[in-house]
């Protein structure tokens, strides 16, 4: 089933969670127990991630040195295949721009359609390390917005219409001048022909609310599900806002400070604030409720077990 489709339908709210694929070495039988104590909560779908191919430079007998391909991760299409086949749940596939030519998208497409998936998270992605800012495929997409049509076009072609997810900023992505001209892009891929929307992960509702109200006065109708992720340690305070672009609430910022040489504590305050947003989201009519799980099932399962 289309996750549009599971939008307008639901009944009751329910949660959905974003796993990474493992690194190689993990066996199917260890993903699959990582995933099933969500299950307990009926997700109807799983978003499944996707990481750009990284390269390493190898040294060579003569001195010189030879560009090596790295894959470290099992590939999300085997890893949504795994999840289908056991749990008979809608996978969510991450599809992004970088690294990959027009041709490579495509032959994805046509794996996805192939595994009978009907639901996509079109993404630009990040940079690879060494990057300071995004340089696409030579021969592939910019922009989100640019695979959204093509990703339309390959549906009309072949008869298999995806479901469309996009990622959005609700503090806006950290190369955009302004959150007014990241949520003039985020129309951009919503006129392309996207047909829902997931945040990033964000811990104050109040910017959240905001956010989705400036979105709906600039003519964005589709549905957006928010994205949560518990804070679980003291070092948090820094990675998060460093890799993501975040604003971390002062309050949370200094319950965790004091308790920071206490690890079971401050996973506690993460867990509780998190679980907080989560009610608060239910309150305001939101069904649906996204989960960075990070390979890290216990504080989310409780959350989960809190709210659903």
């Amino acid at each position: 089933m289309k996750i549009s489709q599971m939008l307008k339908g639901a009944e009751r709210p329910y949660p959905s969670i974003e796993i990474v694929p493992p690194l190689k070495g993990v066996t199917k039988a260890e993903l699959l127990d990582s995933i099933r104590p969500f299950m307990e909560f009926n997700p109807p779908f799983v978003n499944v991630t996707t990481h750009r191919d990284e390269f390493e430079f190898l040294p060579q007998a003569d001195g010189s040195f030879r560009r090596a391909l790295v894959r470290k991760r099992v590939s999300e299409t085997a890893v949504c295949a795994a999840i289908q086949s056991e749990f008979k749940i809608e996978v969510v596939p991450h599809v992004i721009c970088g690294g990959a030519s027009r041709e490579v998208i495509e032959s994805q497409l046509h794996d996805f359609q192939f595994l009978g998936v009907e639901n996509l998270l079109a993404l630009r992605g990040d940079c690879i390390t060494g990057e300071k800012r995004f340089v696409p495929d030579p021969d592939g997409y910019t922009y989100a917005s640019e695979l959204v049509g093509a990703i339309a076009a390959f549906s009309k072609a072949r008869g298999h219409s995806f479901c469309v997810g996009v990622g959005a900023y609700p503090e806006k992505h950290f190369e955009a001048p302004n959150l007014e001209t990241d949520i003039e892009n985020l129309k951009k891929k919503v006129d392309a022909g996207a047909d829902y929307v997931v945040t990033q992960m964000f811990f104050d509702n109040k910017v959240f609310y905001e956010f989705c109200d400036k979105c709906r006065a600039a003519g964005i109708t589709v549905p957006i599900i928010p994205g949560l992720k518990p804070l679980s340690s003291a070092r948090q305070l820094e990675l998060l806002p460093e890799a993501f672009s975040i604003d971390i609430p002062l309050e949370l910022t200094n319950e965790i400070k004091a308790h920071a040489d206490d690890r079971a504590a401050c996973y506690r305050i993460g867990t509780e604030w998190c679980s907080a947003q989560c009610r608060d989201l239910l309150a305001h009519g939101f069904k649906t409720v996204h989960f960075y799980t990070m390979g890290k099932a216990d504080n989310i399962v409780e959350i989960l077990r809190d709210n659903f």
